[in-house]
């Protein structure tokens, strides 16, 4: 038994052997210009698929003016308006916006071009911070004052005199 398989097991080799031999002798080699005029063939179909493109795209312009001219009188004056409208409501909200920033500005003494809100509460916040980080909380390299006036010496009130009679008294 073991003798028949390994026989059928050679002849199955010899077989699968001759079939691969077989399948290298159907099989095609091309040269760079065969490769060449395939892949010209294949790009010409292509392009034939596509060469009415600028035909239809001029028809569809065609078609597009031809809907505009169609459309009524009515159609243009209702966008007319709607584009007037919301011209308006622009222009409104505009002047909304400047008249806040204006009296935001005259209550804070801020200058109006230093405001950007859209409404009051945003306007008055950035009113504080502007007033808060322009005034400093003293003034820099300046030190008060907390001598008193100086002391009267009687041995004094002859140069003081002079400099009254020299520069006028400084009351």
């Amino acid at each position: 038994m073991r003798v028949i398989f390994m026989v059928t097991r050679a002849l199955n080799v010899e077989k699968c052997t001759q079939q691969e031999g077989n399948k290298m002798e159907n099989e095609k080699t091309f040269t760079q210009a065969e490769m060449d005029s395939i892949i010209e063939g294949r790009l010409a179909r292509e392009h034939e698929k596509y060469a009415d493109y600028d035909s239809l795209k001029e028809k569809a312009g065609k078609y597009d003016e031809m809907q505009e001219q169609s459309k009524s009188e009515l159609q243009k004056a209702n966008e007319k308006a709607n584009a007037l409208q919301a011209q308006l409501d622009q222009l409104k909200k505009d002047g909304t916006v400047r008249q806040v920033r204006e009296k935001v500005a005259k209550d804070t003494s801020v200058p109006v071009e230093l405001l950007t809100g859209e409404d009051e509460e945003t306007c008055k916040k950035q009113a504080e911070a502007i007033l808060k980080f322009a005034k400093p909380k003293s003034y820099p390299g300046t030190k008060g004052n907390k001598k008193n006036m100086t002391e009267h010496h009687e041995k004094d009130d002859a140069m003081r005199e002079f400099a009254h009679q020299i520069f006028g008294k400084g009351e």
